[in-house]
């Protein structure tokens, strides 16, 4: 058999086992007592009922991995690639069409494949749990937007990656991994004026209390704040959250409203604390220049694999391509990948801890980021006690409970 099939089908098989062994693990792990830590924010049913979310949406996982993994494995064993890429080739068109065609197809199947599941989610275990705020028709809007928003970017950037390996040959890694350094560098400044408003409306935090003392405390601690919004997220969940995005004179706070609604004025501040925090402590850019390493990695290894014909007749391809090599080198990468975002996971949950020690630091409202933090995860039904295997291939945030114990264990202290 060929190596790369084997190779590749061990990968996804172990990725699989993987998770689907942190899935039951984390389930092993929910416990019927209340951690004491939350009994202000939690009663014995609201409890029950994190519990059940959990278990809810774990399963609901395990079902969706295992339908995309089996149409993947079925679609190959019955030469599903070989008979794709010989329909795209008899139109006749150059390399670029061709291979937009050829992943595009791929693409899009694997987005009807998925909608049933994002419908079910959404309108059955969502609405169940009382989250969901989303019409059908938002639904299907964030539907077509992001599909039409992928067409866009990713069509564009995959075209210019076929492009410049077609001209260039083995060496294009090097031009692809600049253009995509660039475009990710562009994407930021993007991100926050262009892309999200065309999924949420962002509306400047009404004068008051709250605007007041987040501009005092942003101008103590020398945070140019450019904007700052409140996210219309009611439109389609009752969770709430906050982010900061952008760079330069782009650059955003946004606060759910539904964060708003849930939340006192101190601990408000202390959220906005923490999310400035993450661009004093440079996490954002630290993160993209690992993107950017990242990418190289990727776009270097792929210049190898893109000669070797052994791959493509794994996948039943008789003529290497570069766009076919996109797709099966992906897979090839599964284990490579794993490995990193374990990395870049672990990387996002100190840089949590980071931040929240640079809110507590700032504002001396440790008492109030702990009393904010618990009402989040009592609002959004959080696990309180995931098992450490799932934190660590799941989690970009550390578990509340020890967000909690960190801040007490430094500031409790002091008062």
């Amino acid at each position: 058999m060929n190596p790369y099939a084997i190779a590749v089908v061990l990968a996804l098989l172990a990725d699989y086992a993987l998770n689907l062994a942190a899935d039951l693990l984390n389930l092993r792990a929910l416990r019927p007592e209340l951690p004491p830590e939350f009994s202000d924010v939690y009663d014995a049913a609201s409890y029950r009922r994190s519990q059940e979310y959990t278990r809810a949406r774990t399963r609901f996982g395990i079902v969706t991995g295992t339908v995309e993994l089996a149409v993947l494995l079925v679609f190959w064993a019955l030469g599903g690639f070989g008979w794709l890429d010989g329909l795209v080739r008899g139109f006749g068109w150059g390399p670029v069409a061709t291979g937009l065609a050829f992943i595009g197809v791929l693409v899009l199947a694997q987005l009807l494949i998925g909608l049933p599941f994002r419908y079910w989610s959404t309108f059955v275990i969502e609405e169940r749990f009382g989250f969901n705020r989303a019409t059908r028709a938002t639904f299907w809007s964030d539907v077509a937007k992001g599909m039409a928003l992928g067409a866009v970017l990713g069509g564009g950037l995959l075209a210019a990656v076929i492009a410049f390996f077609e001209r260039f040959g083995p060496g294009a890694w090097v031009y692809c991994w600049i253009f995509l350094a660039l475009a990710l560098v562009a994407l930021h400044f993007l991100l926050p004026t262009l892309i999200l408003p065309l999924f949420n409306k962002f509306t400047p935090l009404d004068e008051g209390e709250l605007r007041d003392r987040i501009v005092a405390y942003a101008d103590s601690v020398g945070f140019p704040l450019a904007g700052l919004f409140v996210i219309d997220g009611s439109r389609r969940s009752t969770k709430a959250n906050a982010f900061f995005t952008g760079f330069g004179r782009n650059k955003r706070v946004a606060l759910y409203d539904t964060l708003i609604q849930k939340q006192s004025t101190g601990e408000l501040l202390a959220v906005v604390a923490h999310e400035i925090g993450h661009y004093k402590k440079k996490h954002v850019v630290v993160g993209m220049l690992l993107s950017i390493a990242h990418v190289g990695l990727l776009f270097g290894l792929l210049s190898f694999f893109l000669r070797e014909e052994q791959l493509f007749r794994a996948f039943g391809v008789a003529q290497p391509s570069t766009y076919a090599g996109l797709v099966f080198f992906a897979l090839l990468y599964t284990p490579v990948e794993l490995v990193l975002q374990l990395g870049m996971q672990a990387f996002s949950r100190r840089n949590e801890f980071e931040a929240d020690r640079y809110a507590a630091a700032t504002t001396g409202l440790w008492r109030e980021l702990a009393q904010g933090l618990k009402r989040l995860s009592a609002d959004s039904l959080s696990n309180l006690t995931p098992h450490p295997l799932y934190v660590a291939l799941h989690h970009s945030h550390p578990p509340i409970a020890l967000r909690i114990e960190a801040l007490r264990r430094e500031w409790g202290s002091a008062g």
